[in-house]
């Protein structure tokens, strides 16, 4: 017994059961692959590689321009632009329909650079105040985002519904000459968030799709207006595209309300990694596995791993390469993992 808690407190002392597996997984598990003399680590070694390769990842972030913010800055200049000749098309061509897309995308054009403005600020690096940075901003821009889209939507459909008693002939031809343009301008931004993966870029991405959708109405609505006396068909194509986009930007906006309450951000990852570390030898159980998400694309996890029996320095560092190796493959942002040694009270209980 007095053997083993000399082990116990050897261990407790010269090496923290807190074990954090940052950006440097991939480097980590790199140089226990290359060593050719494994058994010979040292934690101390260990810890300063860990540190090196992490410090060094940090400053290549730093030094590239973020194709996220880049992509939502197109789409804020081709949308601001744009409105500015929806307005005056609109006046020119004494449609309200036009102006009411302009005053649309207006709102649209607000959001965007909202999230623009937002999303460069999440890039800034922690501080101590802010410890895991400032990439849940973009989650707060995605829900002002959706929320104005939700708006937006309902003031579409008060526009429209009248309308189907009382519909009205627009200028067929104007309409047509701004809604080509409308199709090409939207289009191209929303080609350009396309390629973004964030939950921002993706109800951005609704926004411009709404706005493209509302302009290949308009086209087909003002050239078969060109031909038959049939203006119902207006609001009826405006009420039927806002509907479906309304559906869809309630669901990106269930999504980022669950990753605000850091909820799971994707169940059959998280029942995955769970799997992945008990299959680690010596660890018997987990506990208190918490997986969250910053902004929907970076991860954090944090986990007890409670170990089989009490261990000795050197099989410590093995079981931490282990799990470096073993969550290497999900790209986590941030990861801290605790062992516990058995019948050791867990302090979170």
């Amino acid at each position: 017994m007095q053997a083993i808690k000399g082990i116990l407190l050897y261990v407790r002392h010269n090496y923290t059961c807190s074990i954090e597996i940052t950006d440097s997984i991939m480097s980590l598990k790199s140089e226990s692959t290359q060593s050719d003399n494994q058994a010979n680590v040292t934690p101390s070694s260990v810890k300063s590689q860990r540190e090196h390769s992490h410090g060094h990842s940090h400053h290549g972030h730093h030094h590239h321009i973020d194709p996220s913010s880049s992509r939502i800055g197109w789409a804020f200049l081709l949308n601001v632009t744009f409105t500015i000749i929806e307005f005056i098309g609109g006046w020119l061509t004494n449609s309200t329909a036009i102006m009411a897309d302009a005053v649309h995308d207006l709102g649209d054009s607000l959001s965007i650079g909202t999230a623009w403005l937002l999303n460069r600020a999440g890039n800034k690096k922690a501080t101590e105040r802010f410890t895991y940075g400032f990439k849940r901003l973009s989650l707060l821009a995605a829900m002002l985002n959706g929320i104005v889209l939700v708006c937006g939507s309902v003031w579409v459909l008060i526009i429209s519904v009248p309308r189907l008693f009382a519909p009205e002939m627009p200028h067929t031809e104007g309409m047509f000459l701004l809604a080509l343009m409308g199709v090409a301008v939207n289009g191209v931004a929303a080609y350009k968030l396309s390629a973004g993966k964030s939950l921002n870029e993706r109800v951005l991405n609704w926004h411009l799709i709404e706005d493209v959708l509302g302009w290949v109405a308009v086209l087909i609505v003002s050239v078969v207006l060109m031909f038959v006396n049939m203006p119902i068909l207006d609001p009826l194509l405006s009420i039927g595209f806002t509907l479906f986009i309304l559906y869809n930007v309630v669901r990106n906006i269930q999504t980022t309300l669950t990753l605000f309450l850091q909820g799971v951000p994707d169940e059959a990852l998280h029942d995955d990694i769970r799997q992945k570390l008990i299959n680690i030898e010596y660890v018997g159980a987990i506990h208190h596995l918490h997986f969250w998400s910053l902004d929907g694309e970076q991860h954090v996890l944090t986990a007890h791993l409670v170990l089989k029996k009490v261990l000795q320095p050197d099989h410590l560092v093995k079981i931490k390469c282990e799990v470096a190796e073993c969550l290497s493959e999900y790209a986590l942002a941030h990861t801290t993992i605790e062992f516990e040694f058995p019948d050791e009270a867990c302090r979170d209980d």
